[in-house]
């Protein structure tokens, strides 16, 4: 790399004193050329390397590559022009040699790297296109990649680039006319994406690869309902917000999923920001091995904490959660902490050892049905177990406490709302007993979580339905868990005690649409191959769920995703803890009327689901 660099410096400056006296170089001249080359190639040297451009690997030069040789070669001319101007002042050189000097450097160093590049990147590229005439003879595949974005390229140079991936890149299919009848990397552009039934019978396609960076739901299930009538596999490559770096390469390809339909903008997070106060410091995670906790592990993780506290009272999902971040992350010291948070005493006990200094508190008991018929038990896990850990952590003067709350504590119609909505009460009773940074998070239902509906669809359609669903209006808010919990972490960032913080979920979705949408997913046209049917909307359900009150003032925050409420209607700790006393009783009592009508004081705008008006025990 240096003795190509140095040849092609000296070769560039000798060629700009030979073009800018038109090949007849006189004595002086050849002697300034002589005196000033001793110099100018360590400095031409020397600024290349202080841009890092003897640093990256030159089979993946590119543009940032090119606009730092720019950079360099303009300050390396930069400084030989002042050095020649306070030396000499010019007097006997020429200005012209210098600025051609600065043009043929750029150009000669740029297609020196850019040779190299082709020969080792392109270098089977002839091969595979002769291939692609007789690809019967090998064991190549032929794929189509609708979109000509980002991901849609990267993905396209990447087959180009490495020769151990058996696949050629047939052609593309876009929308925009723009791209039409153009070629992307030497792949052309065969037509639109209506136009994919036509392509795939005129041009050998194996597989289709969906890369569209920037479609709508509506979108992403035209272009699904297109590719299966091809009778084509077809995969997508992941939204760009869920890689965290690197290069899109043919192992992020997987198959389509419901995710993908909800059509949801990746989102933007400020790690410099959740960094600050999770990097260094021990995280402990409630209900750690669950859907939510575990994610949360996950995220929490690359941030590098000094220990990272899984806690939950599920010994076998603990066991395999504590595994599985190990392998992923094999230098962060993560502790396995068993227990209920039910257990007070418990709890002391593992904050007195861990000393966490951060708590995300997911464990919480959250189907609603099974709730309805045990309210003693929504009170003992989700009131009682908030409160103990809250009573915990003002003890060990924990920094910061974050609930993880839902949006069924709006206006509930069901316990374990109810019970969701006091746990926030008591957090933000507990932060003004305190003064302390403890705040709550509030979001909708998330795709791919534990009871979530979608797997239920899925175990649905595997036994060939019907698929249930209780009523054709009902709506719920959704976003995937890693959405969900990289927002709570960005909401513990922002908080400063005493907020709720309400997600931006987007557009609620129809529960049935849903069902199509993952019934088509599977290969089947819902209501003919698959039957949709309805049973009824289950105890302390509702059609509609809701994100604030009406009382509820909502505020923006320096982060577009999360919302918080302004409201002063707090009740204080004393208050609250005379409420619990009551609950405690006719939770031992067993008593699921009383539960209820206790729960209505606590919150007037619940509204309880009686099924028989008597008392029973449990």
């Amino acid at each position: 790399m240096l003795v190509g660099d140095i040849s092609i410096i000296i070769m560039a400056y000798y060629f700009s004193y030979y073009l800018r006296f038109d090949g007849e170089i006189n004595l002086n001249q050849l002697d300034n050329f002589k005196t000033t080359l001793i110099g100018i190639v360590p400095l031409k040297l020397a600024v290349l390397y202080f841009f890092g451009l003897y640093k990256g690997m030159w089979r993946y030069t590119g543009i940032h590559d090119l606009i730092e040789l720019i950079n360099a070669n303009v300050v390396s001319s930069g400084f030989i022009m002042a050095a020649i101007f306070i030396t000499h002042r010019f007097i006997g050189f020429s200005r012209g040699v210098l600025i051609i000097d600065l043009m043929l450097c750029f150009l000669l160093l740029g297609g020196y790297r850019l040779i190299v590049r082709l020969f080792l990147g392109y270098r089977r590229t002839f091969g595979q296109n002769l291939f692609s005439i007789f690809r019967s003879q090998g064991n190549y595949k032929n794929i189509l990649i609708i979109g000509v974005c980002d991901m849609g390229r990267n993905l396209a140079r990447e087959i180009s680039e490495n020769p151990q991936l058996k696949y050629h890149v047939q052609g593309f299919a876009d929308d925009d006319p723009a791209f039409l009848k153009q070629e992307i990397h030497g792949i052309p552009v065969l037509g639109s994406i209506q136009d994919i039934g036509r392509i795939v019978k005129r041009f050998p396609v194996d597989e289709i690869i969906i890369a569209v960076s920037s479609a709508s739901a509506s979108e992403i299930r035209r272009i699904v309902e297109i590719c299966k009538k091809t009778t084509l596999s077809f995969r997508t490559i992941p939204n760009i917000g869920e890689l965290i770096e690197g290069r899109i390469t043919l192992k992020d390809i997987r198959e389509v999923c419901y995710e993908d339909l909800l059509g949801r903008k990746p989102i933007s997070l400020d790690s410099k920001r959740i960094g600050n106060y999770l990097n260094a410091k021990n995280i402990l995670v409630t209900g750690g091995a669950g859907s939510i906790g575990s994610e949360l592990c996950r995220q929490i993780a690359r941030f590098e904490p000094a220990n990272l506290i899984i806690m939950d009272q599920n010994e076998s999902a603990l066991n395999s959660t504590e595994l599985n971040l190990n392998a992923a992350f094999p230098n962060l010291k993560i502790t396995p902490f068993l227990g209920s948070i039910v257990r007070q005493r418990r709890m002391q006990q593992g904050f007195d050892r861990f000393c966490p200094q951060v708590v995300f508190h997911a464990a919480a008991y959250k189907h609603v049905p099974v709730m309805e018929h045990h309210p003693w038990e929504a009170v003992y896990n989700n009131v009682i177990g908030t409160r103990n850990i809250l009573e915990v952590c003002c003890r060990c003067d924990v920094e910061r406490f974050v609930l993880v709350s839902t949006d069924k504590a709006v206006r509930p119609t069901n316990v374990m709302g109810v019970s969701k909505r006091v746990a926030e009460q008591f957090t933000m009773a507990y932060n003004m007993q305190n003064g302390a940074r403890y705040m709550a998070v509030r979001f909708g239902n998330v795709v791919g979580s534990v009871g979530s509906v979608a797997p239920l669809f899925q175990k649905q359609i595997a036994k060939g339905g019907p698929v249930t669903v209780t009523h054709p209006e009902i709506t719920r808010y959704f976003m995937t868990i890693p959405e969900a919990c990289g927002l709570i972490l960005q909401a513990g960032s922002i908080g400063q005690g005493g907020e709720i913080f309400v997600l931006k979920m987007g557009t609620p979705v129809k529960i049935a649409d849903m069902a199509r949408d993952i019934i088509m997913l599977h290969g089947y046209q819902p209501d003919k191959e698959i039957e949709l049917k309805y049973t009824g909307l289950r105890p302390g359900e509702k059609l509609y769920e809701e994100l604030i009150t009406e009382d509820e003032n909502i505020c923006n925050t320096i982060h577009d995703d999360i919302m918080v409420l302004n409201s002063n209607h707090h009740k204080p700790l004393d208050e609250m803890n005379r409420y619990l006393s009551k609950l405690v009783e006719l939770s031992l009592a067993g008593d699921m009327m009383g539960i209820k009508m206790h729960f209505e004081k606590m919150v007037p705008e619940y509204s309880p689901w009686f099924e028989n008006a008597k008392t029973e025990s449990c």
